[in-house]
């Protein structure tokens, strides 16, 4: 493998293409007409333009990225994570146009992507799944029939599902009744598929997963991450390792999360998550993300592994040269989501032209972002615009540092969710590791946070 092309956008562009350059990698990036001088294109060594303004018609159109990729002469394609990194068909389109796809087959993409099958697959490994269908539901009267073994309350899922679409919760009869067919109607919006299956809620449960890597053959466990701190199912922090998980659980979760892995001759990066009920110290299978994930920096930084590095490896046919008892975790860490989005105005996404940026220095502080003084932040795409990461031998060192790193970080021009993630570094639950899922949705509507982000804004 020589020539690379990265067929995404923003901070993880910029992250390929370091990580790629480190490897001695010629690079090509991808844009749309209004990526066109966004800071991947400027740092890459090439950059080819696949299309309009929307995604539909640039990094979502096969066609148009396969084309690019192989009139670039590319040796292999990195799809980042969104847009289609998990799309099966992509895979397949990439290595039959004769190039290495950086990721896992497309096969194994689907097989994990639909998630009836992948539970199913789980439970083949011996993976503990949430009480609920063992499969996908022919009709709500087989989902009724479902209901009399898992009682409520119960989550109705999309099969294709992800990103928090396609979910609803009932709490009982009526409820189930009422939902059951919007659950539907969104799945087949959004994923061109109305398959659902039903699941057991765990509530108050906390989110964590498992960072897998594989060549096919030989199969380990980077530790997991803490991702509870969500809001409408999205993460917003996440932190590794996971404060607070006893060390014979922390155990069980990676060695399940390696036995999937193997289950399916996993090739990549990929990550296996979980919900983790603190009460009942039990875990269970929630997915797999078959790509790279937002939040793979803090593995990175308690580990020394340079995950991308590693898929590009794989990809070009190398063995895993990381053995498990080489995997080690040092410190902790935590990353925040800098989003381009309006926290004291109901997360209103806000683009605009960044005046002045000036990015936090120091011991153990990373900031991976797409933005430089004087870009205009286009309307297209989602509202990332940058994760703070942060470093330290403890959580409360990290959290110190995070503090410092927040108030010195400057995006000027931009509103942003700085102030929420400053305002979140010093609220008492949060510093005390007491959160779970439902955590910060219930803390943005008290006082404390509309106080906190009004107090910060007028700042």
């Amino acid at each position: 493998m020589k020539r690379l092309f990265i067929a995404n956008r923003g901070e993880i562009a910029v992250r390929i293409v370091q990580a790629a350059k480190g490897l001695g990698l010629t690079t090509i990036q991808a844009h749309s007409q209004a990526d066109a001088d966004m800071l991947a294109v400027r740092l890459a060594d090439e950059a080819v333009c696949i299309g309009p303004p929307p995604a539909a018609k640039s990094y979502l159109d096969i066609e148009a990225v396969v084309g690019a990729a192989r009139a670039a002469s590319a040796d292999a394609v990195h799809p980042g994570y969104g847009f289609l990194a998990e799309n099966g068909d992509f895979a397949d389109a990439v290595t039959a146009a004769g190039m290495a796809f950086v990721g896992p087959s497309g096969d194994t993409i689907r097989m994990l992507g639909d998630k009836v099958t992948a539970r199913r697959t789980a439970q083949a490994a011996g993976v503990p799944t949430v009480p609920g269908s063992d499969g996908r539901l022919a009709d709500i009267d087989a989902a009724r029939a479902v209901l009399e073994e898992t009682g409520f309350p119960v989550m109705i899922k999309a099969s294709a599902g992800g990103g928090g679409r396609g979910i609803r919760v009932a709490r009982d009869q009526a409820e189930f009744e009422r939902v059951f067919a919007q659950a539907a109607a969104e799945a087949k919006a959004a994923f061109g598929d109305g398959g659902l299956y039903v699941e057991k809620l765990v509530e108050r449960a906390r989110h964590v997963e498992v960072q897998i890597l594989g060549d096919g053959e030989n199969f380990i466990h980077c530790f997991e991450r803490e991702c509870s701190l969500q809001r409408r199912r999205q993460k917003v922090w996440e932190e590794a390792p996971a404060a607070g998980l006893p060390a014979d659980l922390r155990q069980a979760l990676c060695d399940s999360a390696v036995a999937l892995a193997r289950q399916v001759g996993y090739r990549g990066a990929g990550t296996v998550e979980y919900l983790y009920d603190e009460s009942a110290q039990a875990f269970y299978f929630l997915e797999v993300n078959t790509r790279i994930q937002v939040e793979h920096p803090v593995t990175e930084m308690i580990t020394g592994i340079d995950l991308v590095q590693e898929m590009l490896r794989i990809a070009a046919g190398e063995r895993l040269s990381i053995r498990q008892e080489d995997v080690t975790v040092t410190g902790h860490a935590i990353e925040c989501r800098i989003n381009a989005e309006m926290p004291e105005k109901n997360f209103m996404p806000f683009p605009g032209t960044v005046s002045a940026l000036s990015v936090p220095q120091g011991e153990g502080v990373r900031f991976d972002t797409m933005l430089y003084q004087g870009y205009t932040v286009p309307p297209y795409y989602d509202s990332l615009l940058g994760k703070l990461i942060v470093h330290g031998p403890d959580r409360a060192t990290a959290l110190e540092r995070l503090r410092a790193a927040l108030d010195a970080l400057q995006i000027d021009g931009q509103p942003t969710t700085v102030a929420l993630h400053a305002a979140l570094a010093r609220q008492d639950d949060v510093i005390a590791n007491r959160f779970d899922t439902a955590f910060l949705e219930s803390w943005l509507a008290s006082d404390e946070a509309k106080s906190a982000l009004t107090t910060k804004e007028k700042a």
